[in-house]
């Protein structure tokens, strides 16, 4: 993970023929139809095709560190994380990154139980042989885990990095390629699969927490950035090339244009005192979320606009609400959260934290919270509402209605395609300090909230180490609305589409 010499990986994306396919199999990995047909497409485009889509990553990479203001000359390595299959895309992003001063860190997804989260695979990875029973083994770690196993992990966790501190020291951050369309999986339980006992979770959480806090010491993440894009894989279906082009484009919008719209809603949003958010029809969203008081408006602003840089695609304003006095219920159709499939999901809020939960994946309710406090709150009682966001990028929006591939894209697409909302930590967690402006000049001081805010006294109350968005599809929406101090009410959205003057743009793609 932070070794440039260990580069198994490096060499087959580098050395090989990759228009010989035969080099996808010296990964060891499974590999499918997936990996075949993305590299035989990617080695069908042309030279100046991928360098633009490697460039789209790369610069967003580079633009994370000016943005937030981190030298990245003083770095030297990159993590890439991809799909195996993209190899093409990936060999001009490695010869991108050099011009950048960075040498790449590739690895493989964690297969050891003792390394894995649940069904997550951060490294490089081939298509899963078998979802359900990756779903079945996900708490296997039951055999184990105990407190001298857990005290033994972050001793050695702490030793590996005090070896190797000069590399994380120079370490800049994961680079990653998310892919998306498989067929989507909703996973079975069983009951002699293993499951961690209630004092498992506990210790499960603290672990997680602790080496967190290491990691932070030897890579403190107002030292790093990253960046973030996504490609669909030919399971899709049979509009695969159709698809894949039109996330290269909704991947490359007009920055511009956007961050003009995006600076009308905020410029209405900084004036609100609350923001109110209802669903419609079978939707029961209607939540209150507080929002900071600003000390001097001609100066500072609640809320971050967000262009395409370390989160690609472009389009989504979004802050960290004040908890106190956010409240209300939060509910969903249907969505994937962390490659899980969530149906009818419901939260109630109360001062900003999940107080009861619930969703209809499974027969009977014992299952369902069960569900959701594994996947979504990681085995913890509760999570704060660590980011309110409105998106804005309806070309993505209605691009996925018309391939009808909605609940195939990743989150990271999603979460533009609407409002959401994130539990967990805030997107500037372990960076409050950091000062972050938007281009209109403005210091962006909403970056923390009440549970950040004890960082100082007790910083395992401070952090969650999780961040999963929840969007809410502006079909679903009946409206948000921007309450002022005096009662006035202006409404951004109103029956899923934009209303706020100076957002027609916005509307467009809806209608053409």
């Amino acid at each position: 993970m932070l070794d440039p010499t260990l580069d198994f990986a490096t060499d087959i994306i580098m050395q090989s023929d990759l228009q010989d396919l035969r080099y996808l199999f010296q990964y060891g990995e499974y590999i499918t139809d997936n990996e075949i047909r993305m590299a035989d497409y990617l080695n069908r485009m042309s030279q100046e095709e991928i360098d633009k889509m490697a460039y789209t990553y790369t610069h967003g990479y580079e633009e994370g560190f000016r943005i937030a203001g981190i030298d990245l000359s003083k770095k030297k390595t990159v993590n890439i994380r991809y799909a195996i299959g993209q190899e093409r895309m990936v060999r001009a992003a490695i010869l991108q990154f050099e011009k950048m001063g960075l040498t790449p860190l590739i690895y493989r997804a964690p297969i050891a139980r003792v390394n894995r989260k649940q069904t997550m695979k951060p490294g490089y990875t081939g298509t899963s042989a078998n979802k359900q029973y990756e779903y079945d083994h996900r708490g296997d770690d039951a055999l184990f885990l105990d407190k001298a196993f857990a005290e033994r992990k972050l001793a050695v966790i702490r030793n590996a990095y005090e070896e190797r501190k000069d590399l994380a020291g120079s370490f800049a951050g994961p680079a990653v390629i998310e892919v998306f369309g498989e067929n989507p999986f909703e996973p079975v339980n069983k009951t002699e699969n293993l499951s961690l006992s209630e004092k498992q979770q506990q210790l499960s959480v603290t672990v997680t927490a602790e080496s967190a806090k290491i990691v932070n010491e030897y890579i403190p993440h107002s030292e790093y950035s990253f960046t973030i894009i996504a490609y669909p894989l030919p399971e899709i279906g049979d509009r695969f090339e159709e698809i894949f082009s039109e996330i290269v484009r909704v991947n490359t919008l007009d920055n511009e244009a956007y961050k003009r719209v995006q600076q009308t809603i905020i410029d209405e949003l900084d004036q609100a005192v609350f923001v109110r958010v209802l669903g419609k029809d079978a939707n029961k969203t209607d939540m209150t979320v507080m929002m900071h008081e600003l000390q001097n408006p001609e100066k500072e602003t609640n809320f971050e606009n967000c262009t395409a840089d370390v989160n690609i695609p472009l389009g989504e304003v979004f802050t960290s609400p004040k908890l106190t006095g956010t409240h209300g219920v939060l509910n969903v159709s249907e969505v994937y959260l962390n490659d899980l499939k969530f149906k009818n999901i419901m939260l109630t809020f109360e001062d900003g934290k999940i107080k009861e939960y619930t969703c209809d994946n499974f027969e009977t309710e014992e299952e369902n919270k069960a569900y959701i406090k594994e996947n979504i709150l990681f085995n913890r009682d509760t999570l704060p509402i660590g980011e309110f966001a409105i998106g804005t990028n309806t070309t993505a929006y209605v691009m996925a209605n018309a391939y009808d591939i909605v609940y195939k894209l990743p989150i990271l697409i999603v979460e533009k395609m609407g409002p959401h909302f994130a539990v967990g930590d805030t997107c500037y967690s372990h960076s409050e300090e950091n000062r972050l402006y938007n281009p209109d000049g403005k210091e962006i001081v909403a970056k923390e909230n009440e549970c950040s805010l004890l960082r100082f006294t007790d910083e395992s109350k401070a952090y969650f180490n999780c961040h999963t968005d929840i969007t809410i599809p502006y079909d679903e929406i009946a409206s948000i609305v921007s309450v002022h101090e005096d009662g006035t009410e202006v409404f951004i959205i109103e029956n899923g589409r934009f209303v706020l003057d100076g957002c027609g743009m916005l509307n467009e793609p809806f209608e053409n």
